[in-house]
């Protein structure tokens, strides 16, 4: 998987935990908003980092089996994982009131929740033998930057945005999918 390639599966896991981050943003005080946007910023990104990783090792002891198929695993994963996205941004999103913290249970709780799709992922970058450092370099920044980002902006920009940030990542994720389907069917 290519850099670029790499990124956009990035910023396509980031989209869960930016559309919590916006919406924490819009609820959380002025007074507290930097602060919480670095907690915010660094449990999604740490939390992105770490799944592909433990995705990866399981994904790595079932490879020498499934080798033969594994762009239609692949695809299969990206796409489950994209339409998810886009079916979570289509429900209701209920307004939060504003709070004073979060608590740590919480962001752990938000951090864990929306790291399962790069669960899934990590099990893709083993069957395409996808440098594991790098993906989770580029997972953790990436997702720490939009976090960080989204805490600030959901502030400022409202509910506007909340929505469409699911819409994206799914549709990008499925895209991918099908880029690394038609790579290996048509180009490889």
């Amino acid at each position: 998987m290519d850099t670029f390639t790499l990124i956009l599966t990035a910023v396509s896991l980031a989209m869960d935990a930016s559309a919590v981050s916006l919406a924490k943003g819009m609820a959380l005080p002025r007074k507290v908003l930097l602060k919480y946007a670095l907690y915010l910023g660094f449990a999604f990104g740490f939390f992105q980092a770490l799944m592909p990783c433990i995705g990866y090792f399981a994904g790595i002891q079932f490879v020498s089996l499934i080798s033969h198929i594994d762009h239609w695993i692949a695809f299969l994963l990206l796409g489950w994982i994209g339409i998810n996205m886009i079916k979570e941004g289509r429900e209701t999103i209920e307004k939060e009131t504003q709070i004073e913290s979060i608590s740590f249970k919480t962001i752990f709780t938000l951090a864990i929740a929306t790291s399962i799709d790069a669960l899934a992922a990590g099990i893709s970058f083993a069957l395409l033998n996808v440098s594991l450092f790098q993906a989770a370099f580029w997972i953790g920044i990436i997702t720490f930057l939009l976090s960080f980002s989204c805490v600030i902006l959901g502030k400022k920009l409202g509910s506007l945005f909340q929505r469409y940030a699911q819409y994206l990542g799914g549709g990008m994720l499925i895209i991918l999918g099908f880029k690394i389907l038609i790579e290996h069917l048509f180009i490889a």
